[in-house]
């Protein structure tokens, strides 16, 4: 038993240390260089920078609204009418939250029974499980399988038909994989949902970093807008991922509930960053495409650079990670044991993607390791020079 553990309860031990934690410890250790945690090396744009600073100076330094301030509230519901064609009342229908985390964790509070099963999809970013633990309830898993991360539908089925299925936590676009789920896809998840009176919970916060195919809502297909707690953040798509910025859009009944668990976690979050957010999300769409194109460059100079050393690579449609199959490189290691000795022979932090699967389930991710490709150009290239040495 680890230190603490006597005293925590039963249900989050399971969670006590991350391997970001672990590996980001390493890469400071060592010096190498962190493609494993998912932020960026350079900032954001300075003009949202300097929305923030004038709002500090103006004074907006005390407790804003507690679901949210108006100017953020009314900009998201913008978003969502002028990218998605989805009415939300910005006064009832959207929540305001620390980041897109802490909007998961309040909405499987609110939403959540002891003993409800959260159907989700595996490999899952890891919060899901802990939060969803949090709540009492249980993880219910349908395996995503590379190259192209498709699911069994018969899988899917069998999960939303259980009696104790309370839920479907759907992330498109996906961490780790960078799967856009398709129309297909999501109309099967939608009529699944229908169809045994689940709620939907979409995690929606990559939605304007797509290289291939196009993010669609789970709330704009039919009979779901209604069901759908719609969650997104601002941080990643501006690259202030330390803002912690995320916000909630359901029916007002929906966010009712998410507000009330929601208001007991942290109550509120930073005024000046809200008023920033607001003003990115208000960019024409050519400037957040030219966000996704400058991150598609990216993507294809790592994942060429790990393919050209003969690694199994997944190209991800969207997102800031890549994966890869390590067995052609590092044959007879896991994905941890190779992730553990990479810092110290090459210089350089990647994540095992085993952490996204069931601790149960000893096979599941054994040898695919999750790579952020989120840094500047030079960095990746010295990345992939560095990993050039690990076979010598």
């Amino acid at each position: 038993m680890a230190a603490g553990d006597a005293y925590l309860a039963r249900r989050l031990r399971p969670y006590t240390t991350t391997i970001f934690a672990t590996m980001s410890e390493l890469a400071t250790a060592t010096g190498a260089l962190n493609l494993g945690q998912g932020f960026p090396d350079t900032d954001g744009p300075a003009e949202l920078r300097e929305v923030a600073v004038e709002a500090i100076r103006r004074g907006h330094n005390q407790y804003p609204p507690g679901h949210g301030i108006p100017e953020l509230r009314g900009a998201v519901a913008a978003h969502q009418r002028a990218w998605y064609g989805l009415d939300y009342d910005p006064e009832r229908e959207v929540l305001v939250t620390v980041g897109a985390t802490e909007a998961i964790a309040a909405t499987l509070l609110a939403l959540c029974e002891p003993g409800d099963e959260v159907v989700m999809f595996e490999p899952t970013y890891d919060s899901y499980a802990a939060c969803t633990a949090m709540a009492g309830a249980v993880p219910r898993l349908v395996r995503l399988h590379p190259p192209d991360w498709s699911f069994d539908p018969a899988e899917l089925a069998a999960a939303c038909a259980s009696p104790r299925a309370r839920l479907l936590l759907l992330n498109t676009p996906h961490n780790p994989t960078g799967k856009v789920f398709t129309p297909d896809e999501l109309g099967q998840a939608a009529a699944l949902c229908a169809a045994h009176d689940l709620l939907a919970v979409t995690d929606e916060v990559y939605e304007h970093l797509v290289f291939e195919g196009t993010h669609v809502p789970l709330a704009t297909l039919p009979q779901m807008r209604e069901r759908t707690v719609t969650i997104s953040s601002g941080g990643k798509t501006f690259s202030f991922t330390g803002w912690k910025v995320g916000w909630v859009c359901a029916a007002a009944p929906l966010v009712a509930a998410v507000r009330a668990a929601k208001q007991f976690l942290t109550y509120t979050s930073a005024a000046p960053l809200q008023l920033a957010v607001a003003r990115g999300l208000a960019f024409a769409p050519e400037r957040m495409a030219a966000f996704a194109a400058e991150l598609a460059s990216k993507r294809d100079l790592l994942c060429d650079g790990l393919s050209s050393l003969g690694y199994e690579v997944y190209r991800p449609a969207a997102t800031y990670f890549a994966t890869t199959d390590i067995a052609p490189v590092a044959p007879g290691l896991s994905a941890r044991e190779y992730c553990l000795a990479l810092p110290e022979r090459c210089g350089v932090v990647a994540i095992p993607s085993s952490v996204f699967y069931d601790p149960a389930d000893a096979e599941g991710g054994a040898t695919l390791v999750r790579w952020a490709f989120c840094k500047r150009d030079e960095v990746l290239h010295d990345a992939v020079a560095r990993l050039a040495s690990w076979g010598r």
